[in-house]
C-alpha cells in the first residue's frame, strides 16, 4: 500500500482534508504550486484539480520514462 506524508506535499490548509477533497482541490493545494501556476496549468492543459494533474497524459508519460530509466 502506498503512503505519503501529506504535510510535505500539501499546503497546510489542505493537510487535514480527506483524500476525495484533496483530489478535488485546486492544484495550488500542492506545496510549491501558486495560484498563478494553477491558472497557467488550466490555460495550457485544462488542469483545474489535483486529480486533473494526476491524470494529465504528459505527467503519466514523464513518470513512465523515469520508471524505465530507474529500471536500467
Amino acid at each position: 500500500m502506498a503512503s505519503i506524508d501529506l504535510d510535505k506535499v500539501l499546503d497546510s490548509a489542505w493537510a487535514d482534508k480527506d483524500l476525495p477533497e484533496i483530489l478535488a482541490a485546486p492544484v495550488a493545494a500542492l506545496k510549491g504550486v501558486s495560484d498563478r501556476d494553477g491558472e497557467l496549468l488550466e490555460q495550457a492543459f485544462g488542469v483545474k484539480t489535483v486529480a486533473d494533474l494526476a491524470d494529465l497524459k504528459y505527467v503519466r508519460w514523464a513518470q513512465a520514462l523515469a520508471a524505465l530509466n530507474a529500471a536500467k
